[in-house]
């Protein structure tokens, strides 16, 4: 297949995830209406209110996964690197509550940034597998934690009303968390859809040999993308300990599997080079409604994580199948127009 081949069969891909991210939606409506019948409380406007805003954080970081896993890689270390940089935010906002809320979140998006860049450099530079970096990551930063706390916690009363409101506030009747996520993902939406940046990682994820020979600085792609993902995160780990007005040593643990669910509901292919931030935005909002429906229609707290597990095992099975329909539609197109030059 040569380079204009796979650049059809690619938008036919990206075409018919186009009308899966459509089903997701119809998906979404049908499953609210059912359970808003079983529990008309879900439907009401505080009930949804309070569900975006506990997908908010999960929103902001199934982002900066999705950019990662368009590349081929995959970023374990993001649960760690959010409880690393909430638990220096924390400590810091105890010590001098005079600090402002927009240089905490400035801090936090900085330092989030320097731990994503050095995963970055491990895997670009380094060379070492994206799944064996992320996961020796993890575990520094979650140590390091432990380390710099001493095992304590910091709670909400060490910290200052206006680092607190600063993710329990409201502006315009929604709460500054959702507004912060809406902000994140109109960014990245416009980065991916319309420069070239966002362009190329699609290019390395899709075929890094092919981007290279074509002059892609493939290194630096795969390093930016960390990097990004390490500021959303940081973003991120301020923002969960202002709405929850406690830094944890164990904050998030196991979150990440909950943000890559996130991202392959949403059509990220964990192969790389397919996925949309529109997508991730409705897979956050599917693992949102289902961790908010589950109490309410009295299922028990336990399924909650069987039922992630199916979510991820089914989009994968569906991005496969997927895959596997467009490719075939591509090669039947081929086999008709060497039949038609005989």
């Amino acid at each position: 297949m040569n380079t204009n081949e796979k650049s059809k069969s690619l938008r036919m891909l990206i075409k018919i995830r186009g009308f899966r991210e459509f089903g997701i939606i119809i998906f979404i409506i049908i499953i609210s209406i059912l359970i808003g019948i079983r529990n008309p409380r879900f439907l009401t406007w505080g009930n949804i209110h309070d569900m975006l805003l506990d997908t908010a954080i999960l929103s902001i970081l199934a982002v900066g996964m999705t950019l990662v896993l368009v590349t081929g890689g995959i970023d374990l270390s993001s649960e760690s690197g959010l409880a690393l940089t909430g638990m220096i935010a924390g400590m810091m906002i105890k010590d001098n509550p005079h600090l402002s809320p927009i240089f905490m979140l400035l801090f936090g998006i900085v330092l989030g940034s320097i731990l994503g860049a050095i995963t970055g450099l491990i895997v670009s530079k380094g060379k070492v597998f994206p799944i064996i970096a992320t996961l020796s990551m993890m575990y520094v930063y979650r140590g390091i934690t432990f380390i710099i706390s001493g095992g304590k916690w910091i709670n909400a009363y060490e910290m200052p009303d206006s680092f607190k409101t600063m993710a329990t506030g409201r502006l315009l009747g929604f709460s500054n968390l959702i507004a912060i996520a809406i902000v994140v993902y109109l960014v990245f939406y416009f980065f991916v859809k319309h420069t070239r940046t966002g362009r190329e990682i699609y290019a390395v994820g899709s075929n890094i040999e092919a981007a290279r020979i074509i002059g892609i600085n493939t290194g630096f792609i795969i390093w930016l993308v960390y990097t990004l993902s390490g500021a959303l995160y940081g973003l991120a780990g301020v923002m969960w300990v202002a709405r929850y007005a406690s830094a944890q040593n164990d904050t998030a643990s196991g979150f990440v599997m909950t943000i890559v669910a996130a991202c392959v509901l949403g059509g990220v292919s964990i192969s790389g080079g397919v996925g949309t931030i529109s997508g991730v935005l409705l897979g956050s909002i599917m693992i949102g409604i289902i961790n908010n429906a589950l109490p309410m229609i009295r299922v028990s707290p336990f399924w909650k994580m069987a039922l992630q597990g199916l979510i991820i095992l089914v989009a994968v099975l569906v991005n496969i199948l997927i895959t596997r329909n467009a490719e075939k539609a591509q090669l039947k197109q081929r086999e008709a127009r060497a039949k038609y030059h005989e």
